[in-house]
């Protein structure tokens, strides 16, 4: 398993990538066509940057990435067509974003694990939830979304909100991820319209499931 670990650490240092996690959006646009040229995309939870190199590369010249976290990203090397924000995603919206609705959404964003399972499971959840709340403001109707969470008894009612709200919502591991990894990402195409989307239920699924009373929004949020 080392080994193969450290495959993805060289290939990404062979080929200018900042982390081997690029790897993992470059598995999940080859498989599940996310990213097309010409695309405006927000990339969020960006530090330290690996899904904006990728995700600037594969939009090209006519397409846009609109980066933000809470911690710095260094610009260099980064494609022309990548634009940073330091700033707490909660607290923008389109204009604070400078920019108009986006095609796609990204989202490799995690909680900060503590080494209880079942919390940092669930604070995953409710990251994705509060991303799920925002989606319809940033996200044009037929735009695409990929999202990560760490697997539990919560995700499958995670992964029936994602439907209700997109005309294909499917769970997929890439291969550069660990395999003794909880991690699993959410790839949504096909934003439905307003009009067409049920969301009876729009907080998810933590009525439903023992979870403990939700805190303030945890600082993964923005990692």
């Amino acid at each position: 398993m080392r080994d193969v670990q450290d495959h993805w650490f060289r290939q990404a240092k062979r080929e200018g990538y900042r982390s081997r996690a690029a790897f993992k959006l470059t598995d999940i646009d080859d498989r599940k066509r996310i990213l097309s040229k010409g695309d405006r995309v927000l990339d969020c939870g960006a530090a330290p940057g690996s899904w904006s190199q990728v995700a600037g590369r594969r939009v090209g010249r006519r397409g846009s990435v609109v980066a933000v976290d809470l911690k710095p990203i260094d610009p260099s090397g980064l494609p022309e067509n990548v634009t940073l924000h330091e700033a707490d995603l909660r607290e923008m919206d389109l204009e604070t974003l400078g920019a108009g609705i986006f095609d796609v959404v990204l989202s490799d964003m995690a909680p900060d694990t503590t080494g209880d399972p079942f919390g940092d499971h669930h604070r995953s959840i409710r990251l994705c939830n509060d991303l799920l709340d925002r989606v319809p403001e940033w996200l044009r109707p037929g735009g695409n979304l990929v999202m990560k969470v760490f697997e539990g008894e919560a995700y499958r009612d995670l992964l029936l909100r994602a439907g209700r709200m997109f005309e294909r919502a499917k769970g997929f591991k890439p291969v550069a991820s660990r395999g003794e990894s909880v991690e699993m990402f959410v790839v949504c195409n096909g934003l439905r319209p307003a009009e067409d989307r049920d969301e009876e239920d729009p907080g998810g699924s933590e009525e439903m499931i023992p979870v403990p009373p939700r805190p303030k929004p945890p600082p993964g949020w923005n990692d």
